[in-house]
């Protein structure tokens, strides 16, 4: 049977009780808020459902994982980031590029970004958790995405391009970015084709948590308890990634 969680207690089962089929599904309820979505991320574990439903935790075995030294930049892209015309931002529009994320998703194939989801994750960007990367042509927002920065490891939610390879040309400069302020990995969660041809490759969910448990250095003993979290997530910040530096 599916855990369900109360709202008032921040505590998930471990990451190895998720189910094999639905791949990676671990527990139901609790809620989208910063205490739950952060205690959530650092233990491998995401949010993810449709509508109609409950929010659903997932934490899937294999994970696909990108490490930011091995992205790869084919020759065709290589070419668009020097002669694209794209300028790149870090943290300047958050709010639209979830919003587009959104809008993106629900064109293709409905979206699991609604209101409560974009909500949550905005609150994330104001208390300096969540974080954007876009890309522009001129004025205009032509590809973004965004996710969770813990640690030393960021989070990758969603992205979206509205010119072809934007989203790509965004990846590249959130890598060469976290690589340049020893970032371990980029959590890209489940394995798609777009990701794969950008380095992006599957390792096993005890191999992630490995690199969660070493790249955050916490333990089991915090979860529940809010403002250990929070001193946790303090003491964890590397070198800030996100100041106004343009790329």
């Amino acid at each position: 049977m599916l855990p369900w969680l109360p709202p008032h207690i921040v505590a998930f089962p471990p990451a190895s009780q998720a189910l094999d089929d639905p791949d990676g599904l671990l527990a139901a309820g609790g809620a989208l808020t910063p205490d739950w979505l952060l205690s959530a991320y650092r233990h491998g574990i995401f949010p993810w459902y449709g509508e109609g439903q409950p929010v659903l935790w997932w934490s899937p075995n294999p994970r696909m994982v990108l490490f930011p030294e091995e992205i790869r930049i084919r020759r065709s892209l290589a070419k668009r980031l020097r002669n694209g015309g794209f300028q790149v931002s870090f943290d300047h529009a958050f709010e639209r590029v979830i919003a587009a994320c959104a809008e993106t998703r629900a064109e293709a194939e409905g979206t699991w970004i609604d209101d409560a989801m974009r909500e949550a994750y905005v609150d994330l960007h104001h208390l300096g958790h969540a974080h954007s990367v876009e890309v522009w042509q001129g004025e205009v927002l032509v590809g973004g995405l965004y996710g969770l920065s813990i640690g030393r490891i960021f989070f990758g939610e969603s992205m979206f391009s509205h010119v072809p390879d934007a989203s790509k040309v965004a990846l590249v400069h959130l890598a060469r970015r976290l690589q340049r302020h020893g970032f371990t990995l980029i959590d890209c969660q489940m394995h798609t084709p777009h990701l794969a041809s950008m380095g992006a490759r599957d390792i096993a969910r005890d191999t992630f948590l490995d690199y969660l448990e070493n790249s955050l250095g916490l333990g089991s003993e915090s979860l529940g308890n809010k403002a250990s979290l929070e001193n946790d997530l303090t003491a964890l910040n590397p070198a800030d990634p996100w100041s106004t530096e343009s790329t």
